[in-house]
């Protein structure tokens, strides 16, 4: 496959489930490119929110602002790689499990596909529900109502890229 930057990959997995279907054949190191960047900007508006949560705090409790003003520097950088590795492992763990269900649409379909093929897939076929996860964090939606609509919109947008997996000739010729 040519080279295709993240922007490409970002605007095709948004409207193009052939491609997200197509975008298995990635190299991996393409693959963790994208969804490190995501996880990053995740992260970095995580700590946004954090820092200004923590300024809230520090002002309605007197006794701690003087404290809070020491640990400063020693909080903020903790915090951040916390952030960053508890939204990795919560990405890669939400991926993984999709990706076993879309195994089993596979299977389901007849259709040829392996573990980290689908499981690329499913990381493609998240951007969009990844764009709604950052909107429902930017505009403080908590309700179990968006995790559930983001889950739908994993499903169905990977149900339609198995679509274009080829057929398995083995199962068919029973």
């Amino acid at each position: 496959m040519t080279f295709v930057n993240l922007f490409q990959i970002f605007k095709a997995s948004i409207h193009s489930p052939k491609k997200i279907a197509a975008f298995r054949l990635i190299p991996i190191g393409k693959v963790m490119q994208y969804i490190f960047s995501y996880i990053f900007i995740m992260t970095v508006i995580s700590f946004i929110f954090f820092m200004n949560g923590i300024s809230d705090q520090q002002t309605s409790m007197e006794g701690l602002l003087e404290y809070f003003s020491e640990i400063q520097w020693l909080l903020y950088p903790f915090a951040f790689i916390f952030l960053f590795v508890f939204n990795t492992l919560i990405i890669f763990v939400q991926i993984s499990i999709f990706a076993y269900i879309g195994m089993i649409i596979l299977y389901s379909r007849k259709r040829k596909g392996e573990y980290r093929h689908i499981w690329r897939t499913t990381l493609f076929a998240s951007t969009v529900p990844m764009l709604l996860s950052v909107l429902a964090v930017l505009l403080q939606w908590t309700s179990s109502y968006v995790q559930l609509a983001i889950y739908v919109i994993t499903f169905v947008y990977l149900v339609l890229s198995t679509k274009y997996y080829p057929i398995n000739k083995s199962a068919s010729t029973f």
